[in-house]
Order: structure tokens, then sequence, then C-alpha cells
């Protein structure tokens, strides 16, 4: 189950690829690309999982357009792989089958903003940012934040989460509907903007992490939150793992509403002072936001630093100024880059697992005893608060001793996780990296998965390849 190749599937027809690309082109004109940096580019994400190239890549701008790609694929069995920004980190844009890749990228706009209702309808390519900043005078936010400017129509199709994820909860919560390109070109909308309903099977929750092997998603539908009248926060650091990571599971069993709780351990915190010019010490640490009205916030810290101060928590620096804020949280996000540039010239093998909160502890103090057994060098993050953690092996892909000690730490790792009634991924998805290891999760459950791919798309056009074999 550790690093595997790309998939070898069977491709379509050339002829079947050059008329479904004809027909696309005589919709699209020149925002049909066969250029072969264009479709390199999108036939990779942000992970070290090998690239495969699609056959064409098309520039959507409405759902009609989008209909009109599918369709041209579907009569011909051309396979399709949606593409938001390609931030992923599991292989979930390969082409592996080659076929058409619909970039929504310029699917942007800002539909509807409900300030009444607490929601907004966005098509897929708008980022997270480009949200915020058009909220940004309405008193709102959107607050999933999976620390790269992803695409909202991305973040909903790998059920994103991120740092905020403590509070706020994931796309699965803060999804409300979705328009969905079908795999036979119908639209279909999942559900109305009610915050609740009990009409019938919940479409909603089917899409949001189907990594586009279910339909294409056109537009969505989202929760929005009143800016909190007082955002504070904070960096703290600890003498041990142990120590920080106990700090987080009483802070969380205390009930304290706290935003965000980042744990970073030394390795990633000298990774961080290097790259984003920091001077904290280099232990582990943890990074705290707290959101609420002034009072609130204060008696949030209070609380917090009781629980790190028994802990052996120290040196708590404040930002409370939002200038402040950005740069702390702007180096939290860049910590995968900041990573990288420990080891010039290596490449990251990013992956995650998340487990109840009771065994976080235990999980990633043993998951650190074997990462130092396998003389990797492997930091860990985590969005600790939901049980959330990660690690970014460094390594040489082209060394096979070091991709078999990283694949072999990562199944213990996984596996360790299962065993605590935990997940193989918190928020990274499966692409094709993690099929085998949601086997294992689920059993018979990835039977039933593959029934519904089957009856959605039975031709499995749609980013085939991708969670379940066919």
């Amino acid at each position: 189950m550790s690093a595997m190749p790309a998939l070898k599937l069977s491709r379509p027809a050339d002829d079947a690829v050059a008329g479904a690309l004809a027909e696309i082109r005589a919709a699209l004109g020149d925002r049909l690309s066969t250029v072969a940096a264009v479709r390199e580019q999108h036939g990779k994400d942000e992970s070290y999982h090998a690239a495969a190239a699609p056959d064409g890549v098309a520039f959507a701008q409405s759902v009609e357009e989008v209909q009109a790609i599918v369709r041209a694929c579907a009569k011909r069995d051309v396979p399709i792989v949606p593409y938001g920004t390609g931030t992923s980190l599991e292989g979930h844009v390969a082409a592996l089958k080659g076929g058409v890749c619909i970039d929504v990228s310029q699917m942007n706009k800002v539909l509807r903003v409900g300030a009444e209702d607490l929601d907004v309808t966005v098509q897929p390519g708008v980022t997270r940012k480009q949200l915020n900043e058009h909220l940004r005078d309405k008193g709102l936010f959107f607050p999933i934040d999976p620390g790269a400017d992803a695409s909202l129509g991305g973040m909903t199709a790998t059920r994103a989460s991120g740092t905020n994820a403590v509070r706020y909860g994931t796309m699965r919560e803060n999804v409300l509907s979705l328009q969905v390109v079908l795999a036979d070109g119908r639209v279909i909308r999942t559900a109305k903007r009610a915050k609740k309903s009990a009409a019938g099977y919940d479409l909603t929750r089917l899409f949001v992490g189907s990594e586009g092997t279910l339909g294409v998603i056109t537009e969505v539908t989202l929760r929005l939150y009143g800016i909190p009248e007082a955002i504070s926060a904070a960096v703290c650091s600890f003498p041990s793992l142990a120590a920080a990571v106990d700090t987080v599971i009483q802070t969380i069993q205390a009930g304290v509403p706290i935003a965000r709780i980042e744990l970073l351990d030394e390795v990633q915190m000298r990774a961080v002072n290097s790259y984003s010019k920091f001077d904290y010490p280099e232990t582990p640490t943890l990074f705290f936001e707290f959101h609420g009205t002034t009072s609130g916030v204060a008696e949030q810290i209070e609380m917090v630093e009781a629980i790190a101060g028994e802990k052996g928590g120290a040196n708590f620096r404040w930002a409370n100024k939002p200038e402040e804020r950005s740069r702390l949280w702007e180096a939290r996000h860049k910590a995968y880059y900041a990573a990288l540039s420990l080891r010039p010239g290596c490449k990251g093998w990013a992956t995650d697992v998340c487990v109840p909160i009771s065994r976080l502890a235990e999980c990633i103090l043993e998951t650190k005893k074997d990462i130092q057994e396998s003389g990797l060098l492997a930091p860990i993050v985590g969005h600790v608060g939901d049980g959330n953690f990660h690690l970014s092996f460094l390594i040489d892909p082209n060394d096979p001793d070091e991709m078999r000690r990283a694949g072999a730490v990562k199944d213990k790792m996984v596996m360790r996780a299962l065993s605590m009634d935990g997940t193989c991924t918190g928020e990274h998805g499966i692409g094709y990296g993690k099929i085998d290891l949601l086997q294992a999760e689920l059993g018979d459950g990835v039977s039933v998965m593959r029934q519904i791919k089957q009856a959605l798309d039975p031709k499995g056009i749609m980013n085939p390849g991708k969670i379940v074999r066919m």
C-alpha cells in the first residue's frame, strides 16, 4: 500500500478523442487547447504522484458549455477530468486515461450573496480568497481555509477543510446546495437553499468529496458567517510534543470554542523560522486563533493560557492587528514550501490521517518515533483541534530506498489511525494515491461506492481511476 505508480488504464481510441476534440472546438473555439505545455500543467497537482496529461484542455465559461463538453465526450466514451486550481495532493487531476480536462477557472463569478440568510452562490472557479474579498464590505466571511487559494468547486469536490475546521467544520457542513452536470449531460440541483431538509436522499453530501468521479460541479451554494467582533492569535512553545498535544486535547475537552489550533513540530518550526524569517523557539509549537466578542475572546485566552501553562507552555506571542495575524497565518500556510527548503532539490510527499481527539497524542508520538527510526526528514504539522495531522516526507523520488522507507512509515501511520477508529485521510482525499488505503478503511463500503459510481457513470468516463477501481 506504499508509493504506487500511476495506474495503467486503457485509453479511448484515437478517432474517438479526435472526434470529441473537434466537437468541443466547434463550441469553444480557441478556449480548447491541445498545446503540450497546457496539457502537462493540467495533468499534475501539488503532490509527488506521477502526472498524466489529458489530450485536450477545455476552458469552460458556463454550465451550457460544460454540458456540451460532457455530451461530446459521453457519446464517444472519452474520459473527463474536472480541474480547478490544481492544488490537490493525491493525484486527483492526473488524466490516467487521457481524454478532456474541463478547466472551470473562467467560471469565476459570485452569482448571489444572501446577507440576510448568511449564504452565497458562486461558480466553481471562484477561489476562497476571491470570495472573502467580495464579502469584506458586507461584514461576512467564508471560513474554510485549506491553505492554498483553492477554487471552491475543487474544495467541494475534495471535501476540503483546513485550519478553521475545529470551529466552523469542513466543506461537508458548509455546502448547502450544488448544481452538477452528470456523465450523460443532464444538469441537476441537489437541494434548495433551506438550512435543513428531510427531502429524500442527501444528494449534496454525495457529490461533496466525490472528486469529479460522479459529475462536474458548476455551481455551489455555501454557508457564510459574520466577521467576529474580536480576533486574536497567539503562538506558544512547548518543551515536548506530548505537552503540546495534551494542551490541544484538554482545550477541546474543556469546550473552549477556539477557531484554530495548529501544531508544528520542532523540525517544521526550524523550517518556518528560516523560510518566513521568524525567530520562534525551535520546539513543538501551537498556533492559536480566537474568535468572538471582546469579552468572550478574553475568556478563551485566559482558559488556554492556564491549560498551556500547566503543560510547560511558554513564550506566548500575540498578534492582534490584522496585518500581524496575516503574517502569522501566512507562515503556517507556507509550511509545506518551508519544509521543502530544508532539503533543496527534494520532492515533498505529503500525507495525512485523522483520529478521535482522545487518541491524538498516542498517534502522533508513535508516528514521530517511526520517522526517527526511518532516518527520514518528515516535519509534522496538523489541524490538531479536530484530530488531523500531516507528514511531509522530504525525499528523492529517484532513490528507491527512500521511497520504500517513506511508504512504510506512511502505511504504518495509516493503519495505526484505522486501528484507533480514525481515517486514512482527514482532508487530502483519495485520488489515485490512497485507493488501497480506502479499501482497508471501509471494506465492503467501497463496493457500495462502486455501485453508486456505476449507476451515475455507467461508461466510467468521469475522472477514471480515482477513489474506486472499476
